[in-house]
């Protein structure tokens, strides 16, 4: 999700520079913290990995819904689907679709600022309609590294046939999840997620990866009515 995903070679830096200059820490502590920050490390770097492939993911969700993730390149942006709508972000504008009556509605507002630091509040109607993006693993896994009193459990496993690393953290404070256990695949893709976000209770499983990313997955939906803001934001419809 290169347009709006977090510098996440320089997160995993800060992180660990937070977490190992203090001066009171036991070899105890210190082994921990250190290990959190390792662990932090390795799922950042593969979840950087992925903002530059091009691909797109199938998620199953509860009650035999489905919901997607597809990413390219060239041009470089992201669509993320789910039940009752659809998020877009390219280099023209950040769009969001209500499909859930009967004639879709589009709105378009601006598109993240090149450089600056994205804001995971785009995704807020995703969370609750059951897709949890990439962007807000990392800051729950952030959070779970900076809290001492997180209890956090790494393995190993298998989903949609591909490995992944995944990490079962509880008692979680000062996050929009208390308790979440999120897999991410060797390649960066998250590979599942369970858990409760901002009281939505979320639960998704990786069911197809593929390398390759079909146009129509950037397309708005069919007959949408579309309301443009980026005008009322200082900038001019593409």
């Amino acid at each position: 999700m290169p347009a709006v995903s977090i510098s996440l070679r320089v997160l995993a830096g800060a992180i660990i520079s937070v977490l190992t200059i203090s001066g009171c820490q036991t070899l105890d502590d210190a082994g921990r913290v250190i290990g959190r920050a390792d662990l932090v490390n390795d799922l950042a770097a593969r979840l950087d990995r992925s903002n530059e492939l091009t691909y797109s993911a199938d998620y199953q969700l509860p009650g035999g819904q489905n919901a997607s993730i597809s990413q390219t390149q060239d041009p470089l942006r992201a669509a993320y689907t789910y039940p009752g709508g659809k998020l877009t972000v390219t280099a023209d504008a950040t769009t969001a679709c209500d499909t859930s009556t009967k004639k879709p509605t589009c709105t378009l507002t601006a598109p993240p600022a090149a450089n600056a630091k994205p804001s995971v509040t785009i995704f807020t109607e995703v969370n609750k309609r059951g897709l949890v993006t990439p962007p807000v693993v990392i800051g729950l896994l952030t959070a779970a590294a900076l809290d001492p009193d997180a209890a956090i459990r790494q393995y190993d496993t298998t989903v949609a046939g591909r490995h992944a690393t995944c990490v079962e953290v509880n008692q979680l404070s000062d996050a929009p999840a208390v308790n979440f256990d999120a897999c991410i695949t060797s390649e960066g893709a998250l590979g599942s997620f369970t858990g409760t976000l901002d009281g939505t209770e979320l639960e998704m499983a990786l069911s197809r990866y593929r390398d390759a990313v079909e146009s129509s997955a950037f397309d708005l939906p069919a007959g949408a009515g579309l309301v443009d803001r980026r005008a009322a934001e200082g900038q001019p419809p593409a």
